[in-house]
């Protein structure tokens, strides 16, 4: 497992934009695929955006599409979310996570519970 640690979040008014950055801990962090996750208050998680071990793939949930840029820098061992066009309904505690399953296929899972290790998150707050 890898240690991960969010930062970037803050107060952004709607249509403006915010770069989370995930930090991770360990030599591995190169074989693990990186996903975004989301949680609003009494709302469950939800996925955002993903990439490969090698950044070669990459994933977005459609309401982000477009909005929503994942990259990694693996000598950094950082991964990157730069979101444009924020909305008020984005309003969450954004969270990272690694997963290794999908080192083989070079496909990302899109489902929280294929994850093996965890960030603790960093607060984004949209004003309307």
């Amino acid at each position: 497992q890898v240690q991960l640690v969010e930062s970037g979040g803050g107060l952004v008014q709607a249509g403006g934009s915010l770069r989370l950055s995930c930090a991770a801990s360990g030599r591995t962090f190169r074989s693990y695929a990186m996903g975004w996750f989301r949680q609003a208050p009494s709302k469950e998680r939800e996925f955002v955006s993903a990439i490969s071990w090698n950044g070669v793939n990459t994933y977005y949930a459609d309401s982000v599409k477009g909005r929503f840029t994942i990259s990694r820098d693996n000598p950094k061992n950082t991964v990157y979310l730069q979101m444009n066009n924020l909305k008020p309904e984005e309003t969450a505690v954004y969270y990272c996570a690694a997963e290794a399953k999908s080192y083989y296929s070079g496909v990302p899972y899109y489902t929280g519970a294929e994850y093996d290790s965890w960030g603790q998150g960093t607060q984004v707050t949209v004003s309307s």
